[in-house]
């Protein structure tokens, strides 16, 4: 049987096979021109914003006004003034305090409210122990405490300790290896309460904990102010048992275990200044023993740095929300790993891990703003791992590399994606339409699979990938360029945004 082609198939197929080299090709022939370029030939980087959507997840703040120093009266002051010899001013003295000293170790009693306790001076083998029934202040006023055998502050109270750093002072706290038992009495930390402690002031507080935690509370820590630094802990940083929330503050950590550990409850973030090094994980919400208790980290705002050199970055056992903040993560397992859902609404976030994913969800990932570059090891490690749930994809700018990634649900998302293949490390990528600069990046680490995502992307237009070149006058986050001028290198790939998730190389994985 003789098949006769037409004209009008043959230039049909002709177009179709066009449109197939345009959206793989490799061919320099075919590269796209964007139309902006300066009289040099460079183009201009985009510096557009990242684009939010609608926030989803938890915005809870953890506000709480009976926290607030200003809502509470102190209007006795009790004074403890180490030095050669111990000074104690106890105007209440039979009217509800008392104070014992022996050996330089110093015992408070109180039944009564609205008292300030002050500790000063310096003290190379002694301790303060506080028993109270009522909510009370206790101001560090330049005081160094080393206790040999036990905590240096340890706190035997489940009411409210409003722990103040006095303006413009610098004080010290150190434990011993091992612990002399006090009858039953739980102590874990050099300061430790069975209450909850709130941290104001403008003051400085350096611990170290050669037992197990630097600061530990039964209850929960709440930093609203002051300088908080941990030189080192055996254990935690900063240990609780119900929830740990700051709104302020710097907080500086080195760790052997945990940087901020809440072991049974949650952890909000609103504001502060943390530099975390730990071997183990260096945020955490970690109880997933039942169902009757939800440990999700909710973050508002803040500076990270953190740097783990076994563990996690930043992990909840249920839910992670990032609204806005500032992350330098690096980590050997997860940068952010998340029990049942990530959320991530704002904020300028790298992530990079030496051994594990990037960002990793054990359910749903939900992106809706922020800029995102998230480094994982090779395969099959991935930059953004949500385990085949739901990845929803409405803002933001994100980059993600490893040995795979999980492919963003299309019939939810509403900005574009692409997956593209492999890169070398250090080198400089380009994607440009002929609208102009998608995407300027040097590469960190090489990778098999590349995420890509940005309001820049367009549905329906062609890309050129570039792998080299140069660029001039750029600013940048973490190698991702935000402004300057790009010269081409060497065409690659090229692709068209036919859908709302573009598959153009690399591996979509588990």
């Amino acid at each position: 049987m003789n098949l006769r082609i037409s004209q009008f198939t043959r230039a049909a197929f002709a177009a179709l096979l066009v449109a197939t080299c345009l959206a793989c090709s490799k061919d320099d022939d075919s590269t796209v021109d964007p139309g902006n370029t300066n009289a040099d030939g460079s183009i201009n980087i985009d510096s557009v914003s990242f684009v939010s959507a609608a926030p989803e997840g938890d915005t809870g703040t953890a506000a709480d006004e009976d926290d607030l120093l200003a809502n509470s009266a102190f209007s006795s002051v009790v004074s403890i003034q180490f030095g050669s010899a111990v000074t104690i001013t106890n105007p209440l003295a039979g009217s509800g305090v008392t104070v014992t000293e022996s050996n330089g170790d110093v015992i408070i009693n109180a039944t009564v409210a609205e008292v300030e306790y002050v500790l000063s001076g310096t003290t190379t083998n002694g301790s303060v122990k506080i028993y109270s029934d009522k909510k009370f202040k206790l101001t560090l006023n330049g005081v160094s405490i080393t206790n040999a055998d036990g905590p240096a502050i340890n706190i035997q109270s489940e009411k409210r300790a409003f722990i103040v750093l006095n303006d413009n002072t610098t004080n010290s706290l150190t434990d011993g290896a091992s612990y002399t038992a006090s009858g039953e009495e739980d102590m874990k930390a050099t300061l430790f309460s069975e209450g909850q402690m709130i941290f104001s002031g403008a003051g400085a507080l350096s611990l170290k904990a050669n037992y197990k935690h630097a600061i530990c509370s039964d209850d929960y820590v709440r930093i609203i102010s002051g300088n908080i630094t941990v030189t080192g802990a055996a254990s935690d940083g900063i240990h609780t048992n119900d929830a740990f929330i700051a709104d302020g503050g710097t907080v500086s950590i080195t760790a052997a275990g945990d940087g901020i550990q809440c072991e049974e409850g949650y952890i909000v973030i609103n504001n502060g200044n943390f530099t975390v090094n730990v071997a183990d994980k260096a945020i955490t919400a970690s109880y997933d023993t039942d169902t009757s208790i939800d440990p999700f980290v909710t973050i508002n705002g803040g500076t990270f740095n953190i740097k783990s050199s076994a563990g996690e970055g930043i992990e909840s056992k249920s839910v992670l929300t990032i609204n806005n903040g500032d992350f330098n993560i690096q980590t050997a397992d997860d940068g952010l790993n998340a029990g049942s859902f990530i959320y991530i609404n704002g904020g300028n976030i790298y992530v990079y891990s030496t051994s594990n994913d990037g960002i990793d969800s054990n359910g749903p990932m939900t992106i809706t703003g922020g800029r995102i570059i998230s480094i994982a090891a090779g395969g099959p490690e991935e930059g953004f791992d949500c385990d085949r749930n739901t990845f929803k994809i409405t803002g933001g700018i994100l980059i993600g590399t490893g040995g795979a990634t999980s492919s963003p649900t299309a019939n939810v998302s509403t900005q574009p994606s692409v997956i593209l293949g492999s890169g070398s490390a250090n080198q400089l990528m380009h994607i440009r339409s002929s609208d102009g600069e998608a995407m300027t990046f040097t590469i960190p680490r090489a990778y098999n699979t590349m995420l890509f995502s940005s309001p820049k992307l367009k549905q329906g237009t062609t890309y050129q990938v570039y792998t080299g070149g140069t660029t001039a006058g750029t600013t940048d986050f973490f190698g991702l360029y935000t402004s300057g001028t790009y010269t081409a290198g060497t065409a690659g790939t090229s692709f068209t945004t036919s859908s709302m998730v573009t598959n153009a190389g690399g591996s979509s994985g588990r």
